[in-house]
């Protein structure tokens, strides 16, 4: 039996990112089902990358986060609007209202820290490192116990779908 795996013609990993990436918009919809509101403590950290096709935020947000960003969304969001290949929300950035729509391609990270849940992605634009930015500061009351997206708690709810693409 060989150690070298054969290259796939069907693009698996497509598939599964694709799948999980559903998630969030099932998530998301049934908040919008519920009339917006979070039920109990739930709450969300989405990351995306801000250069990514159809994202769409304001120059202000694009120019102090080139790479890629994270928004909460908890207290303090509005016209949640949920599609088939993403959602649009309107945000408070240092009291500045912003509307953002973002597909769900550009997402890099969900995480439901109220119930230490957590989905990481690949990125679907260049495969460039993250660069280190600012926390976006959209007017959610500061956590004492705040971890990054990635250290939350143990990790042992959070889906990481990497399957070494070989091109």
């Amino acid at each position: 039996m060989s150690d070298d795996a054969p290259d796939s013609l069907i693009p698996y990993d497509e598939i599964v990112q694709e799948a999980l990436r559903a998630v969030v918009g099932r998530v998301l919809g049934e908040i919008v089902e519920g009339g917006s509101e979070l039920p109990g403590n739930h709450h969300f950290y989405i990351t995306f990358k801000t250069g990514a096709a159809g994202v769409s935020i304001p120059p202000h947000l694009r120019e102090r986060f080139p790479d890629e960003m994270t928004i909460v969304l908890q207290n303090k969001f509005w016209e949640l609007d949920v599609r088939e290949d993403g959602f649009s929300v309107g945000l408070s950035f240092n009291q500045i209202p912003a509307k953002l729509s973002i597909p769900y391609a550009a997402i890099t990270a969900f995480v439901d820290p109220a119930v230490d849940f957590g989905l990481q992605f690949q990125a679907t634009v260049a495969d460039l490192a993250p660069e280190e930015h600012d926390d976006a500061e959209n007017d959610a009351p500061e956590r004492p116990d705040r971890t990054s997206v990635e250290g939350e708690e143990d990790g042992s709810n959070v889906v990481t779908v990497d399957f070494g693409r070989k091109d």
